[in-house]
C-alpha cells in the first residue's frame, strides 16, 4: 500500500515526501487486485460443505441437527453497521454485526434416531440464539430477518413450528429472550422502534471533551467505543429495550419498561426476574458491560421487589488481570433453591496490590428479599464460580492469576458448617494435575446441580485426563468425606480421540460420547462404562474432507535446548516418498504461550487421534500443496519466580523456534533452510518478532497482529505491567522498532474493520511502510469489511491465494 492512498499521514509529512521526491515509487507500489482464488487442491477443500452440528434436549429425548453455510458473502459482510460502546450493531434488524445463522434443520428422537418432520418453518430459513425449553418440550430460536427479528418455537412432539412474535425483539445487547421454568411462557427483549432505521448527521453543537482530574482510570486499548453525544444518542435508541411475555399461542403481555437492559435471569421457581440495566453517565474510555449499571429484582406482576445496588461507572479498576470492580458483582440465583439471590463482593476493594487474607466474600439473601444479607463464604484468590448441590453442598472455585493459583472448595451454603474446606489446591497450568469437574444433573427446578450418588456420600468428576501420551478423558467416583477417587472409565487413546458429551445415568454407568480419529470424522455413541460391547453409534456423519485422507498425522516431541519439552503436530503430504521426493518445504504455525512453571510449560495438552479440521485460519491446507505442516508448535514463555516470562521473551521465541526446525531437520524430511512460519493475532507479532531477531525462516505471514507494544500501554496478553513500568521490555517485544532488522519476506494480512483490543489495522500498515521504507520485503493485505476473524467467502478465498503466491515464491522456492 503506498502511503499517500492510505490516507493516514498527516498533510506536512505528505508535503515533506513530495518535496524529497519519494511519491512516484510509494504511488507505483501501491496496486487494485482484483479478487483472487487459491489453488485447486486448496479450493476445493476450503469450499467443503460440514456436517451439521448436533444438540440434544436436557432430557435426552431429542435430537437436532444444524447447519449453516461456512461463510458469509461479502456483500452480507459490508451491510451498515454502528458501531457503539464496544459492540457492533445491525441497525436494520437490531441484533449484532456480523452474526452467522443456520439455515437448515432436521429432528429425530433420541437414542432411538427415528426422525420427525418439522413443519411450518419460514421459508428463508436464518436461525440465531437457538436452544431448547427447560422442561424440553420446545426448541426456539430467533429468525433473523434483513429488517427484524422474529421468535419462532418447535413443539418437539408434532415436529409444528409457529411464530410467536413479529420482527420486532432486540439482541442488540445479547440473547434476547429466556423461558419460564415450567415452559409456558417467553420472556422477550422488545425493540422500542420498529421503523427502519435512518441515519441523520446532526452536526455538533461543540468539541467532545475529555478530561483527567488526577485520578488513576487506566483503560486497555478497546475498540468501537462511544464519541461523543451523538453517539450515546445512538447507544440509547438500539439498546433501549422494553421486556414482554408471550405465551405458546402467540398472545403478547408487557411486562417490564423500557431500560438498556444488559441481562435478565429469572429465579429457579420463576417468581422473580433478576435485572442489571445500564444507565449515564457513559464512558468514551470504557464498552458498555463497565457502564453504572443498576440491579433489581421484580415480581411476575413487574414490581419491583428490591434494588440490591447501583454500580457507578468502573473506570478505576487497576489494569492488573487480578482486579476486579469494587462492591457487589456477579449477581446470579442459586440453582438448588426457590429464589436465593448470590453475589460477589472484593474484600481488598478489587486491588490486587493490597494485602488481603480473604480476597473475595460470597453473600446471599433469600426472597422475599428483605432481611439482611448472610456471608456465604470467603475465598483466599478471586472468586471463580460456583456449583450448586442440594442445599448443604455446593464447590467453589477461585483463581489467581499471579501465581497461577487455584483452589476448589467444599462449603454448606445452609450455614451450619461455616469454614468451607479445601478440595484441591493446584496449579492452573498443571495440567496432569487437574482432577476434572464435577458431574452436574438436572433438579426440580430444571438446573444444573451436583450429581450424588444415593445416600449422597459421592460426587463425579469428569476431566480431559491430560497425559504424556495425548488426552485421554476419564469419569471418576469422588468421596468427598476422605477426598479419595475410583476411577470408573477412561478412554483408551491408542488410537481414537473419545470425549464426555454428558453422563446420561449415572447408575448404569451410560454415557453419551463422542468419538472421532485422524481420518474419522466425530460421531456421536452411547457407552455403558461396565460394558464390554461396543458403544452404539448414534450418528454417521461421513468424513467431508476424503481428498484429504492420504495426509498422515503425527505428533513430535523434542526438546528446547534449556531442557524443556516442546510439541507439535506434523503433517506430512500424501504419497510422501523421502528417497525420491527429498526433503521438503515446511509450514510452521504457532501461538504463544506464558508460563510460570517449566514443568508445566512441557505438558502434552492435546491428542494425537484427533479429526484433522479444516478451517479458513488452518496452516494445514498447504499438505496438499506439498509442504509438510508442524501445526500448534509449542511456544511456551516461561518466568519463574519473580522473573516475568516477557522478560525473555525474545530469546525464547528464538529457542522455540529453533527447537522446532531441529526436530524436523533430524528426522530428514524437512530441508531447514525451506521453512516459514505463520501465526494470527499475537501468532502474527510472534512472527514479526522471529523474522526480526534470527534468521532461521526463510518467510514469513503475519495475520491481524500488534507490532508497536506503545500503542497498548496498559497490558497486553499475558503481561499485566504498564508501558511505564517495564518500558524497555515494551520496547525490546515490539518488531516494529526492529524493522531494520526484518530481512526475510514478510506477508501482512489484516482486516479492514479489525475491532479486537490492541490489534488496530493501523499496526500493519505501520509495520508495512516501516520495513517498505527501510528497504525489506513485504506485502501488505488488507481484506475489506473483515474484523479480528475472518468471515467473506471472496476475502477468505484471497487470502488462501496471497498465502499460496507468497509460500511458494519465498519458501518453495527460496534458494
Amino acid at each position: 500500500m503506498g502511503m499517500i492512498g492510505q490516507g493516514r499521514l498527516f498533510k506536512g509529512l505528505v508535503f515533506g515526501l513530495l518535496a524529497l521526491g519519494l511519491t512516484a515509487g510509494i504511488a507505483a507500489a501501491q496496486t487494485d487486485v482484483p479478487f483472487q482464488k487459491p489453488p485447486k487442491e486448496i479450493l476445493e477443500l476450503a469450499d467443503v460443505a460440514q456436517p451439521p452440528r448436533m444438540i440434544t434436549d436436557r432430557h435426552h429425548r431429542y435430537m437436532i441437527f444444524l447447519t449453516r453455510p461456512n461463510y458469509k458473502t461479502l456483500q452480507e459482510l459490508s451491510e451498515l453497521e454502528l458501531r457503539l460502546a464496544g459492540i457492533r450493531v445491525n441497525p436494520q434488524n437490531h441484533n449484532r454485526a456480523r452474526t452467522m445463522s443456520y439455515t437448515t434443520i432436521a429432528l429425530q428422537e433420541f437414542p432411538s434416531g427415528k426422525p420427525i418432520a418439522i413443519t411450518g418453518l419460514p421459508d428463508d430459513l436464518r436461525m440465531e440464539y437457538v436452544g431448547f425449553s427447560p422442561q424440553g418440550s420446545y426448541f426456539s430460536f430467533i429468525q433473523v430477518l434483513k429488517t427484524g427479528l422474529e421468535l419462532w418455537v418447535i413443539e418437539l412432539k408434532s415436529g409444528q413450528a409457529r411464530r410467536l412474535s413479529p420482527p420486532a425483539m432486540s439482541a442488540v445487547l445479547g440473547y434476547p429472550y429466556f423461558w419460564s421454568p415450567d415452559d409456558r411462557f417467553i420472556f422477550a427483549m422488545k425493540r422500542l422502534h420498529t421503523e427502519p432505521y435512518v441515519e441523520e448527521k446532526e452536526l455538533p453543537t461543540g468539541p467532545a471533551v475529555q478530561e483527567a482530574t488526577g485520578t488513576k482510570a487506566a483503560a486497555w486499548t478497546y475498540q468501537d467505543l462511544l464519541r461523543n453525544k451523538q453517539d450515546e444518542k445512538r447507544f440509547d435508541y438500539f439498546a433501549s429495550r422494553s421486556i414482554v411475555r408471550y405465551a405458546l399461542d402467540g398472545a403478547e403481555q408487557p411486562y417490564l419498561p423500557p431500560a438498556v437492559y444488559k441481562s435478565g435471569q429469572l429465579s429457579p421457581d420463576g417468581a422473580f426476574l433478576l435485572t442489571e440495566t445500564v444507565h449515564p453517565p457513559y464512558s468514551y474510555q470504557l464498552p458498555y458491560n463497565r457502564f453504572p449499571a443498576r440491579v433489581e429484582i421484580f415480581d411476575l406482576a413487574g414490581k419491583k421487589v428490591v434494588e440490591l445496588c447501583d454500580k457507578p461507572l468502573q473506570d478505576t479498576i487497576p489494569v492488573n488481570f487480578d482486579a476486579v470492580e469494587a462492591g457487589p458483582r456477579d449477581h446470579q440465583w442459586r440453582d438448588d433453591t426457590p429464589a436465593t439471590v448470590v453475589w460477589c463482593e472484593a474484600q481488598d476493594g478489587g486491588d490486587p496490590a493490597k494485602p488481603a487474607e480473604i480476597r473475595d466474600r460470597l453473600f446471599q439473601l433469600p426472597a422475599p428479599f428483605n432481611s439482611e444479607p448472610r456471608p456465604l463464604c470467603g475465598t483466599k484468590n478471586r472468586f471463580a464460580g460456583i456449583t450448586w448441590g442440594d442445599g448443604r453442598t455446593a464447590v467453589a472455585q477461585d483463581y489467581w492469576w499471579k501465581t497461577r493459583n487455584t483452589k476448589t472448595y467444599l462449603i454448606d451454603p445452609s450455614g451450619e458448617n461455616p469454614s468451607p474446606r479445601v478440595l484441591f489446591d493446584m496449579s492452573s497450568e498443571d495440567l496432569y494435575g487437574q482432577p476434572g469437574n464435577f458431574v452436574t444433573a438436572l433438579n426440580a427446578f430444571g438446573r444444573y446441580t451436583l450429581l450424588f450418588n444415593k445416600d449422597k456420600s459421592k460426587l463425579y468428576l469428569q476431566g480431559e485426563g491430560y497425559s504424556p501420551q495425548g488426552n485421554r478423558p476419564f469419569l471418576d467416583e469422588y468421596v468427598a468425606k476422605t477426598g479419595k477417587t475410583r476411577r470408573l472409565w477412561r478412554a483408551d487413546g491408542l488410537k481414537t480421540y473419545e470425549s464426555i458429551v454428558d453422563v446420561l445415568d449415572i447408575k448404569s454407568g451410560t454415557l453419551l460420547v463422542r468419538i472421532e480419529g485422524p481420518r474419522t470424522y466425530p460421531n456421536y455413541f452411547v457407552r455403558r462404562i461396565d460394558s464390554k460391547t461396543p458403544p452404539r453409534q448414534l450418528t454417521f456423519f461421513e468424513n467431508p474432507f476424503k481428498s484429504f485422507e492420504g495426509v498422515t498425522k503425527k505428533m513430535i516431541n523434542y526438546k528446547r535446548e534449556d531442557g524443556i519439552d516442546l510439541r507439535g503436530i506434523l503433517y506430512i503430504p500424501a504419497g510422501y516418498d523421502p528417497q525420491k521426493d527429498g526433503r521438503l518445504p515446511m509450514l510452521m504455525e504457532a501461538y504463544p504461550v506464558e508460563y510460570k512453571d517449566k514443568a508445566a510449560a512441557g505438558q502434552i495438552d492435546d491428542s494425537p487421534h484427533r479429526f484433522v479440521f479444516l478451517y479458513w485460519g488452518s496452516p494445514v491446507f498447504w499438505a496438499a500443496r506439498g509442504y509438510a505442516i508442524l501445526e500448534n508448535a509449542a511456544f511456551p514463555v516461561v518466568g519463574q519466580g519473580k522473573e516475568e516470562p516477557n522478560d525473555t521473551y525474545i530469546e525464547q521465541l528464538v529457542m522455540d523456534g529453533k527447537a522446532a526446525i531441529d526436530a524436523v531437520d533430524r528426522m530428514g524430511v524437512v530441508d531447514p533452510k525451506r521453512v516459514g512460519v505463520m501465526g494470527h493475532s499475537y501468532g502474527a507479532f510472534m512472527v514479526a518478532n522471529l523474522l526480526a531477531h534470527c534468521d532461521l525462516f526463510a518467510a514469513g505471514i503475519a495475520r491481524s497482529g500488534a507490532y508497536n507494544r506503545s500503542l497498548t500501554p496498559f497490558g497486553f496478553q499475558a503481561e499485566e505491567r504498564t508501558y511505564w513500568q517495564a518500558r524497555d521490555i515494551y520496547n525490546r517485544m515490539s518488531p516494529f522498532n526492529y524493522a531494520d532488522k526484518i530481512n526475510e519476506p514478510l506477508l501482512l494480512i489484516h482486516g479492514d474493520a479489525d475491532n479486537n483490543p490492541g490489534t488496530f489495522t493501523l499496526q500493519s500498515e505501520r509495520l508495512f511502510l516501516a520495513v517498505k521504507g527501510l528497504g525489506g520485503k513485504a506485502r501488505l493485505v488488507l481484506l475489506p469489511y473483515e474484523s479480528h476473524g475472518y468471515a467473506a467467502r471472496e476475502n477468505i478465498l484471497h487470502m488462501l491465494w496471497e498465502m499460496d503466491s507468497w509460500l511458494e515464491k519465498y519458501v518453495k522456492g527460496a534458494k
